[in-house]
């Protein structure tokens, strides 16, 4: 089982640091191989071809000088993922952002990369705590788009971190000893 956190944190450190190494945690403890993605330093989409440039026919972006076709190997291969992100201004960050409007231009539609996937998706706001609702819904929309599952969503800020940051753990652990979305308990 290859188990994959993307991270949109562009900074080490802070609440999105510590619940990456949450999940790699209980990624880890569930029996997975496990690895994060740091997406900071990847470009956004430059749009090219008049809006679809190799992406479209190829699945693969014609802008290759930031590293992004490793990134999208890497998530060919992981079996299940876990996006982490804060969020600013009831979103997810930029760099998480810009990874996934290049990510779904290439792999459009329920036959790419993570189609089939089981997905975690942390949203993290800092200052008023709020956000986490309308972030998780952004990243709902990715999911839906890419035909990836979601296994679960939480929001977890400064006053709620004690226990969702074990939630988070947990989640990356059930999922990795083989629960699946939709199953009851």
């Amino acid at each position: 089982m290859n188990y994959l956190i993307i991270s949109g944190n562009p900074k080490g450190g802070g609440l999105c640091q510590d619940v990456t190494e949450e999940a790699l945690r209980g990624a880890k403890d569930g029996g997975a191989s496990a690895g994060t993605l740091l997406v900071e330093k990847l470009e956004r989409c430059h749009v090219c071809g008049e809006g679809w440039g190799s992406c479209r026919e190829q699945h693969k972006c014609a802008f290759e000088k930031d590293g992004f076709g490793a990134a999208q190997d890497t998530v060919r291969k992981a079996d299940q993922l876990c996006f982490i992100t804060p969020v600013y201004w009831g979103e997810m960050a930029e760099s998480l952002k810009s990874f996934f409007d290049r990510l779904r231009r290439c792999e459009f539609g329920q036959n790419g990369v993570l189609s089939g996937k089981q997905i975690l998706l942390v949203a993290s706001p800092g200052g008023s705590g709020n956000g986490a609702l309308s972030c998780l819904e952004q990243m709902d929309r990715f999911c839906r788009h890419t035909g990836a599952v979601i296994f679960d969503y939480i929001g977890i800020n400064r006053w709620n971190n004690d226990y969702k940051k074990k939630a988070v753990y947990s989640a990356a652990r059930a999922m990795t000893e083989g629960r699946k979305a939709g199953t009851t308990l």
